[in-house]
């Protein structure tokens, strides 16, 4: 059991990003999937979430219309697809589950992470 971030780079403003999170081992959309990320010297934050089946993807007021957060269960793959990235925006990125508990919030039992992958906004 477990993720892979990918899809981290440098990136200018206002430039676009889509970071991956692909699953192993356990049924993607069983599980609720959070999107994070750490800037440094700041505290974890979380900025997306997709709970498990048909629940509507959520992310925070700080990235509200500029990221998406989304799933494709055919590829047991989830995206965050970041556009108008500003220079607030870097950090390590990273994905984790609550496999194995079948959760629609990204509160709590967040079992599983993914390794985070770096995005760097800069011109």
């Amino acid at each position: 059991v477990q993720l892979q971030a990918s899809g981290g780079g440098l990136v200018r403003p206002g430039e676009s990003l889509r970071l991956s999170c692909v699953a192993s081992g356990f049924t993607l959309e069983y599980y609720a999937l959070g999107w994070f990320r750490r800037a440094p010297g700041k505290e974890r934050e979380g900025v997306g979430c997709i709970g498990r089946a048909d629940n509507i993807p959520t992310v925070s007021d700080s990235v509200k219309g500029r990221f998406t957060a989304s799933r494709d269960s055919n590829t047991n793959t989830a995206y965050l697809q970041m556009n108008s990235l500003k220079p607030e925006d870097p950090a390590v990125y990273y994905c984790a589950t609550t496999y194995p508990y079948p959760m629609n919030s990204c509160v709590k039992d967040l079992e599983v992470w993914g390794q985070g992958t770096l995005v760097t906004v800069s011109s």
